[in-house]
């Protein structure tokens, strides 16, 4: 009785779970392709939760197809890349409407020499550009089987545990689907979204998020998938992939329509057209629509719509001719300049910064810009009829955002200028520790006057400290979990725990106490955090070097310093010239038992002028000081990106530019191109005179082509392997 019992009791529990599901797919169909909401948000969490629960009863039910997958599960381990079984190729650009005009004529004189191939109407399709994240999600048999960043256009990272996340991107699609099918499309944070985040964060004492498109990079490479889900990722798709069924779609308008059909969200702003005064009416009409949309856009894509046109025009080496990007121009606006701040830097730039009167400008309201240097402030702001003039205290200012992220001033309105309008004096000391102020002239003849930078020169000035404390704990550097700008200024203004050094970074577990008595930083923070610095120690010489905010010394070069230079005592060893080794003369280079030709010799970001300054750095007082305090607190000096065959700049692959090419039986490209890069090789993504060797698999295609053309020596796998280190092989 009691079998018959839980027998039945775990039929209706099926039964309920199927038809939650499908409810909750109905839900989300209505909301995101209909606009036509058939619940509220909470009714849509309470049957949610109810599914939930469900399916925690009765595991043997799961359906990785499910709602309840969109929550985010456990931590991905990290990333592989996969290979995009049709390129993601990038789009060209336009921004004038003549330009656009000139590219419609070129589409419609190359498909009028096509015959009859070509009898029916040419028509066009015009869709928004979000501004976000390319996506490519592939569905077989009607799932969702993965999702792929664009990468390099060739292989991208698996991001499927966050695209799941996305309640717009169905996880299944109906029986009328293809076999597969691969959409391509914008992966954004809808603009409230992103306001709700940064709120959340400033209330939480975090750092603020740069601007959405940033934003939803970051989210979808974070490894746990319950971020993407926390931040409500908006999806819309614009393209194809790979198509099994090449009935599915004769042209893009078609393609669009059918998924749609399927439940895939497309912009409701696509527009076909059929003349270039079509083309522009919509061009200019989405112009103004966008303003109101919760997505951040930039322009429009137009391209040809039959698949049959497309594929007769062909593509160029990096983009199809078949399609091309209208991008609007940045938005621009007049305001009052109300005063000049001078900032210092992490390597004791000082940047002059205006204080705007308050403006609207692309969606947000401005009242800060850059003005770049003071050299361009003196005497270059802006060019008038011919006639230069400087920036003022009371100038009425033309204002733009560059790729309307970042406010800047363009223009002076000359016309405009009050009687008491006050130079912008540059200071001749620092403004936060009053010392010694550096100018560097520019180099450009045209204004010998101008100056590109000036700097305070003293190692211990206040705000260079606070800069460089906030850039060494950062993601690209020291990658200190819980360490940002906020945190570090609430310690430093705490006055109980010293924070003026990087070492200092290092002696926060001992003052556990104290940074639990500051203001939002509970316990379960603070272990955070100190658990951020300890896994810091073992970064290695590479990012201590790139987090210190060495002039002349990036992420790029630091990692090449590092591929050189076992540990720290091997760099402060090397001279001078064996930070350049590039640059010396065949006779020199050959002296020091080098290569006489400089593309033989290994790269390490450093130049004629650059090095000896970096040389000087390390050797200084400064430096010892701080590479010694560094040691004493447990930090690993010592590379992690070190080999031996590239540090001794011998062998088939050192100092070589390499160019990989088509689909290799033995080896991933992004495997494959870090063991070139070991090897001392430079590894490309395009063929050019500068590239000394090609490897090609199988599938190559253009690049191999342009190889041949150019007479650039090219190895298969064969060859490959044979080359390589009996260790570097498998």
């Amino acid at each position: 009785m009691r079998d018959a019992q839980v027998h039945a009791a775990k039929t209706e529990d099926a039964r309920r779970i199927a038809e939650l599901r499908t409810l909750l797919d109905q839900a989300n169909r209505a909301y995101y392709i209909d606009a036509s909401p058939i619940m509220s948000d909470g009714e849509f969490d309470r049957l949610l939760k109810e599914l939930e629960r469900l399916e925690s009863l009765h595991p043997d039910l799961f359906d990785p197809t499910s709602p309840t997958q969109r929550v985010g599960g456990a931590p991905i381990d990290g990333f592989t890349s996969r290979r995009h079984r049709v390129p993601m190729l990038s789009i060209d650009n336009t921004y004038n409407e003549s330009d656009l005009a000139a590219w419609h004529e070129r589409q419609c004189s190359a498909l009028r020499g096509g015959g009859s191939l070509f009898d029916h109407d040419l028509t066009f399709v015009a869709d928004p550009k979000i501004d976000g994240v390319a996506l490519s999600v592939r569905y077989e048999r009607g799932q969702l089987v993965y999702a792929l960043t664009r990468g390099d256009g060739v292989t991208g990272d698996d991001v499927t545990h966050a695209a799941r996340t996305i309640r717009s991107l169905p996880l299944r699609l109906g029986p009328e689907a293809p076999e597969v099918l691969e959409v391509r499309g914008e992966v954004f944070i809808p603009l409230g979204e992103f306001d709700r985040i940064n709120a959340e964060r400033e209330a939480e004492g975090e750092e603020l998020l740069a601007n959405p498109r940033n934003a939803c990079a970051g989210t979808l490479k974070n490894l746990n998938p319950k971020v993407a889900a926390s931040r409500k990722l908006g999806f819309v798709a614009h393209g194809r992939g790979e198509v099994s069924d090449p009935s599915f779609a004769k042209g893009h308008w078609a393609f669009l329509q059918r998924l749609r059909e399927l439940g895939v969200p497309t912009s409701p702003n696509s527009v076909l057209c059929r003349t270039l005064d079509e083309i522009l009416d919509a061009v200019r009409a989405f112009n103004i629509a966008r303003r109101t949309l919760d997505c951040a856009t930039d322009g429009m894509v137009i391209r040809v719509n039959d698949f049959g046109h497309q594929e007769f025009l062909g593509t160029t080496n990096k983009s199809p001719r078949w399609i091309v990007a209208y991008k609007y121009p940045a938005e621009r606006t007049t305001t009052t300049l109300l005063q000049v701040e001078h900032q210092v830097g992490k390597t004791g730039k000082i940047t002059p910064r205006a204080t705007l009167s308050p403006v609207q400008l692309a969606g947000t309201i401005v009242q800060h810009a850059t003005l770049h240097n003071y050299g361009r402030i003196r005497d270059a702001a802006t060019e008038i009829e011919g006639t230069r003039t400087d920036l003022r205290i009371g100038d009425t200012v033309l204002v733009e955002k560059a790729g309307e992220i970042i406010p800047q001033v363009v223009q002076v309105v000359l016309a405009k200028r009050p009687s008491h309008a006050q130079p912008i004096v540059a200071p001749t000391s620092c403004p936060t520790c009053e010392g010694p102020v550096e100018v560097e002239p520019a180099e450009a003849a045209e204004f010998p006057s101008l100056e590109t930078a000036r700097r305070c020169i003293n190692p211990e000035c206040p705000a260079q400290v606070r800069e460089k404390l906030i850039w060494f704990a950062g993601r690209k550097q020291m990658d200190i979990e819980g360490l940002g700008e906020q945190t570090i200024d609430q310690i430093r203004a705490s006055g109980v725990i010293p924070l003026d050094h990087f070492a200092d970074i290092f002696h926060l577990h001992s003052h556990r106490e104290a940074l639990l008595a500051l203001d939002r930083m509970g316990e379960k923070k603070v272990d955070k955090l100190l658990a951020g610095i300890e896994a810091a120690k073992s970064r290695g010489l590479a990012k201590v070097l790139a987090g210190m905010g060495i002039r002349y010394v990036g992420d790029s070069t630091a990692k090449m310093l590092a591929k050189r230079f076992r540990d720290l005592d091997a760099l402060l060893a090397a001279e001078e010239w064996q930070l350049r080794p590039k640059t010396l003369s065949p006779t020199e280079a050959e002296a020091r038992g080098l290569p006489r030709d400089p593309k033989d010799r290994e790269e390490t970001g450093l130049g004629q002028l650059t090095a000896p300054a970096v040389h000087a750095y390390l050797h200084s007082e400064a430096a010892q000081k701080t590479f010694r305090a560094l040691r004493d607190v447990g930090v690993d000096l010592s590379s992690k990106d070190f080999d031996e065959g590239a540090a001794a700049s011998s062998g088939p692959f050192a100092g070589k530019t390499i160019v990989l090419t088509g689909t290799l039986d033995t080896f991933e490209r992004e495997t494959l191109k870090a063991i070139l890069e070991r090897l001392g090789a430079k590894v490309s993504g395009s063929v050019s005179g500068k590239t000394s060797l090609v490897i090609a698999g199988a599938s190559a295609g253009s690049k191999l082509d342009k190889a041949r053309e150019l007479g650039i020596e090219i190895w298969d796998e064969a060859r490959l392997l044979k080359e390589l280190p009996p260790d570097e092989r498998s």
